[in-house]
């Protein structure tokens, strides 16, 4: 049996994968080993960063529409519940969108809530 060389295979492994290194601090981008535990830890954290980032979105569309309906005189939660029984369907985030772009229509829609 032949012998095979695999030098040209792990040199474009480790090409591969200071490249998706580069950018980072010290030997991070530069050592194969230090440079795998870098990488996956990096796509830990975008995972995490991903599902955090659904959070976070959430929370400022709420405060939002909370700071815009407290000026109405209503409170966020009473908004909501009131939607709901109305069954006027406009998630949060469509709602946050009208107060920064069209108060008049959020105020209507806050006054088809109230009645």
């Amino acid at each position: 049996m032949t012998r095979v060389k695999r030098g040209v295979v792990s040199h474009k492994k480790h090409n591969k994968l200071l490249s998706l290194t580069r950018g980072y601090r010290g030997t991070r981008s530069r050592l194969v080993k230090v440079a795998r535990e870098a990488a996956l830890h990096a796509g830990e954290y975008a995972f995490h960063g991903r599902k955090r980032k659904k959070r976070d979105f959430r929370r400022l569309w709420i405060t939002r529409i909370s700071e815009a309906v407290r000026q109405e005189g209503i409170s966020y939660s009473k908004l909501i519940a009131s939607l709901i029984k109305k069954n006027i369907r406009l998630d949060r985030k469509i709602l946050s969108d009208l107060v920064l772009n069209d108060p008049q229509t959020f105020k209507k829609i806050v006054e088809e809530a109230k009645n």
